[in-house]
């Protein structure tokens, strides 16, 4: 028989570095989970993973205080500023363009995230992501 839900709990962890400090313990506190439970439990997941790699994860919570955790790849705005290699985007995007990205950049990126977008081939997943780097502050040049 399955397992009563109780939520569920949307969060962005860095890879690896799961711990009880805010804002992962009293997020999961709240809920009643184990929060040592939960915490070892991601970072043996996303071991393999490049250390600090924020990761969405939702975490579903049962009747019986368990739980199931889901992660998905990390947010688009990372992989665009890990490819024109800043820190943070313009603090003025539309009117200060703090960097340049080209299409096949794009495209690697929408390969990965594909599972995670709303398109159904990779050249609406690439519109997408032109979009979420023009909204960075970032030129999409190619």
């Amino acid at each position: 028989m399955a397992k009563k839900i109780d939520g569920y709990l949307k969060l962005q962890i860095p890879a690896g570095q799961a711990n009880p400090s805010p804002p992962v313990g009293p997020a999961l506190g709240q809920r009643g989970i184990n929060i040592m439970e939960f915490c070892k439990a991601f970072n043996a997941a996303t071991q393999q993973m490049e250390q600090g790699m924020p990761i969405p994860v939702t975490i579903t919570v049962f009747a019986d205080r368990s739980f199931a955790f889901e992660m998905k790849q990390p947010p688009a705005s990372f992989f665009i500023k890990r490819a024109a290699k800043l820190k943070k985007g313009s603090s003025e995007p539309g009117r200060e363009m703090v960097a340049q990205v080209n299409r096949k950049q794009l495209e690697e990126i929408a390969e990965l995230k594909m599972v995670d977008l709303n398109a159904n081939d990779v050249d609406a997943a690439v519109k997408i992501l032109a979009g979420s780097a023009r909204s960075m502050g970032i030129e999409v040049v190619g």
